[in-house]
C-alpha cells in the first residue's frame, strides 16, 4: 500500500514537532524564571540606591546651618532677594 509511508512520515514528524515542542516550553520557563531573578535583583539594587540617596540628604540636611535649614522650610525667613520677609508690627 503506497501510503503507508506518507504516514509513516507523518507520524514521525509529529513526533519530531512534539519533541521540539516540549524542549522549547521548557527553555521559556527557564527564561522567565531567569527573567523574574534578574528583576527581582535590579529591584533590590534600585531599593538600596533609594535608600543611600534619601540617608544621604537626610545626613545632609542635618549638617546644614539651623538658620539655612529655617529659611528652606519657612520662605517668609528667604533673605535671597534682599531681606528679611517676616510681617512685623511696625
Amino acid at each position: 500500500m503506497p501510503s503507508t509511508p506518507t504516514l509513516a512520515l507523518i507520524a514521525l514528524g509529529l513526533i519530531v514537532l512534539v519533541a521540539i515542542m516540549v524542549r522549547v516550553l521548557r527553555s521559556l520557563r527557564r527564561f522567565a524564571r531567569a527573567r523574574t531573578l534578574v528583576g527581582d535583583r535590579v529591584g533590590d539594587g534600585v531599593g538600596m540606591l533609594r535608600a543611600r540617596s534619601a540617608a544621604l540628604r537626610v545626613a545632609f540636611a542635618q549638617r546644614r546651618p539651623k538658620e539655612q535649614a529655617r529659611t528652606r522650610a519657612n520662605p517668609a525667613y528667604d533673605r535671597r532677594d534682599g531681606g528679611d520677609r517676616r510681617i512685623t508690627n511696625g
